[in-house]
């Protein structure tokens, strides 16, 4: 059975950005301004020890719309309840634990958290604190509360917090922040906990062949669908390594435990020992299929002794290696494998025929398949493509961004660890 989806982020909607008395209140500014760029109608809600961080003009030179705090303002207009109401979209950011402790227990003490009891649309803390106050069991347990109610709560990042400090806390980036919210205008249920506790291993990204000191052999990968895959896995509530080749200028996802690599032979070498205990292995990475036989130690010059030809030689496929090592026993705890696939057409066949031999021929549970070309796939930001399942099965997926269809292939790669096997992809939507 073949199932589409539709893209229904595009059009303009009503955003309500809440932002906490934190100092990271002064990053709120750019998800505001990201959101009023891509046409949405933006109104933000600041806290009163937001406004010491970041002025009330700011915000409102930012969004074009007035800036109150109370719920005695404006009062004709009933903002308190109207907002709220009328939002398709909140979020919180920074969310300091003072503010998501209100909203847990239901606390109506300012515009903020008023609005937070009315809306009916997806809703989004981002929190930033110190570690100490994240950790804290009250945290913990309001945390928990907000999620048990269908708000999405974003997990913070790792590093530099106020001060010297630095630790698990800090607010992830903006892009980041805006990149999870909007995903939930796509595609409201895509950040459940179903992958809570789950170990998830992600490569991304390309290799990078050296030829001499100065050149390699590469290929376009940005790294941007694996990137998007880890990301959504770790807010998902996994336990997420990434291992990631040559991918421009991302930055880390939060929550992940990265490992930097640079040629196929780094990249197998850090994926087979991470694999180790994985649950899951998505293997999103462009990796290369040849590396020059010799490296040249000074670099190639031109002239009487330039090479007529490079010799290469097959780099070991990654992938194969993985599904051949699970069969063997060495990866028990492993209980799916997904594959990525950039095709083309051609006289033998096209992209879907030659996703199918190439499902059959690596041997993992799920295949993602991407026609490429130009514009498609590679150095873009949106994608799409087929799902195809070890029995059969296979899924279109419509055009929309990577973040849509990160979330589609968990959906899938949750439903294998919760059926404990090979099951397709039918059950994935």
């Amino acid at each position: 059975m073949t199932e589409i989806e539709s893209d229904s982020a595009g059009s303009p909607r009503r955003i309500v950005v809440g932002v906490g008395g934190g100092i990271a209140a002064y990053k709120a500014c750019s998800i505001i301004r990201s959101f009023t760029e891509a046409g949405h109608h933006v109104r933000v809600i600041p806290t009163e020890s937001a406004l010491e961080f970041v002025g009330r003009a700011t915000f409102e030179a930012l969004s074009g719309n007035p800036v109150q705090t109370g719920v005695f303002a404006d009062v004709p207009q009933v903002p308190h309840v109207r907002l709220g109401q009328e939002a398709d979209l909140v979020v919180v950011a920074p969310a300091t634990a003072d503010l998501m402790a209100r909203a847990a227990h239901g606390r109506a003490d300012d515009l903020l958290t008023a609005t937070l009891l009315t809306a009916r649309c997806p809703v989004v803390f981002a929190p930033a604190m110190h570690t100490e106050m994240w950790e804290h069991p009250a945290t913990v347990a309001n945390v928990a509360t907000l999620r048990s109610r269908g708000i999405t709560v974003i997990e913070p990042a790792s590093g530099r917090l106020t001060g010297k400090d630095t630790g698990a806390g800090r607010l992830p980036e903006p892009d980041e922040i805006v990149g999870l919210a909007t995903l939930l205008l796509e595609r409201s249920d895509a950040l459940p906990q179903d992958l809570a506790g789950r170990r998830i291993l992600v490569s991304a990204g390309g290799t990078r062949e050296p030829l001499d000191p100065v050149r390699f052999l590469g290929n376009r990968s940005s790294g941007k669908q694996g990137y998007a895959i880890a990301r959504l896995a770790a807010q998902r509530g996994a336990q997420v390594t990434l291992v990631a080749g040559y991918t421009a200028d991302l930055v880390d996802p939060a929550a992940v435990t990265v490992i930097r690599v640079r040629t196929a032979q780094e990249m197998r070498e850090a994926v087979d020992k991470a694999a180790i205990g994985a649950e899951a292995v998505v293997m999103a990475a462009a990796v290369a299929d040849f590396r020059p036989a010799t490296v040249a130690t000074s670099k190639i010059k031109k002239g009487a002794d330039e090479p007529d030809t490079i010799p290469l030689t097959r780099n070991d496929d990654i992938l194969a290696g993985l599904v051949q090592s699970r069969r063997d026993g060495g990866l028990p705890n492993t209980t799916a494998i997904v594959g990525f696939a950039a095709e083309t057409g051609d006289a033998h066949g096209d992209v879907l025929t030659h996703a199918r031999s190439k499902l059959t021929r690596k041997g993992c549970d799920l295949l993602v398949v991407n026609a490429v070309g130009e514009g498609k796939a590679f150095e873009v930001d949106n994608n799409d493509g087929w799902l195809l399942g070890a029995d059969g099965s296979e899924r279109a997926l419509a055009h929309g961004s990577k973040a849509l269809m990160a979330s589609r292939v968990l959906d899938a790669v949750s439903a294998l660890l919760t059926a404990g096997g090979s099951s397709g992809v039918s059950s994935a939507g």
